[in-house]
């Protein structure tokens, strides 16, 4: 139970870190770029972990690495950008909150870990408690925007359990430096042949940029992947809940934004489910299998 609990604390760092990346995007960096965005974020965090590790991939990691890279990445990065750009913090948080069910339904698919009613459950309180905190009547509905947000909610919980099921062959820095240089680099022609010459930044976009680059990429990221080797990935999907619950406590401080009623039903629900889902109650094969030769 500590073990659990520490790297659940250690997991917790990567949802808070993306929790303020909204608000960084969103308030500090050039509209318009989202390809530009995504491999800026991407490539000096791979440069960084890389730095530290000091190992290039082997073998089957080459092409384990690009995939990854533009799930877990490059792809993800460049449409998460588009949905800040295009959506309020709000809608595009409430796409994302539904993630910890998708990454429930490819883990018991792919890795064999069936959720158990505390995770479901769970799942079920985070989306009604994200619902509450952020949904109003009058937030604006973009298409594209939420389509970008729906993909790359559905491309990282792929990403996710394959880092997952890929775990034991490489370590946690490593692999994740790996991905951040394959989809920084995937990014990159694409970005100069859509988007052209890289936006101009000021000091303040490349003081936010240093902030995504270290804090919100490769800290987050190593945590994520480290919470993902060592806990179910129904806990760890439920953790990132804590996303939106930052975004919401981050506008309330910053902006001085009083919490309503609502918004306060909403956090303790969201909470509660994150709390629910830490309780087990996820059955692998073997599991199932011994459990029927007991009967």
């Amino acid at each position: 139970m500590e073990a659990n609990l520490r790297w659940s604390l250690v997991t917790a760092v990567a949802p808070i870190a993306w929790g303020t990346n909204y608000y960084v995007t969103r308030e500090f960096l050039p509209a318009g770029h989202p390809l530009y965005g995504a491999a800026f974020r991407a490539l000096p965090a791979g440069l960084l972990l890389l730095a530290v590790c000091r190992e290039l991939p082997r073998g089957s990691w080459w092409g384990k690495s690009l995939l990854l890279g533009f799930l877990n990445m490059g792809g993800f990065f460049a449409l998460v950008y588009v949905a800040a750009q295009r959506l309020p913090t709000s809608a595009a948080s409430t796409v994302m909150a539904t993630a910890p069910l998708v990454m429930m339904l490819f883990a018991w698919a792919l890795i064999a870990e069936r959720p158990g009613p505390p995770q479901l459950t769970g799942a079920g309180l985070g989306v009604a408690g994200v619902s509450l905190m952020l949904l109003t009547g009058d937030v604006p509905v973009d298409a594209l925007g939420v389509a970008a947000s729906v993909a790359a909610m559905a491309m990282s919980s792929l990403g996710y359990i394959l880092a997952k099921r890929w775990s034991g062959e490489a370590d946690v820095l490593s692999s994740t430096a790996w991905q951040l240089l394959g989809g920084g680099l995937m990014l990159l022609p694409f970005a100069v042949g859509v988007e052209g010459s890289p936006p101009d930044l000021d000091p303040q976009a490349l003081l936010a940029f240093g902030y995504v680059t270290v804090v919100a990429t490769a800290l987050a990221f190593a945590a994520w992947f480290a919470g993902l080797r060592r806990l179910p990935a129904a806990t760890v999907g439920l953790l990132g809940l804590l996303n939106p619950v930052t975004g919401v406590l981050l506008g309330t401080a910053i902006a001085g934004e009083t919490l309503t009623f609502r918004q306060i039903c909403g956090l303790l629900l969201t909470l509660a489910g994150i709390l629910l889902g830490r309780r087990g109650g996820f059955l692998t094969a073997r599991d199932e299998g011994n459990s029927a030769g007991s009967n």
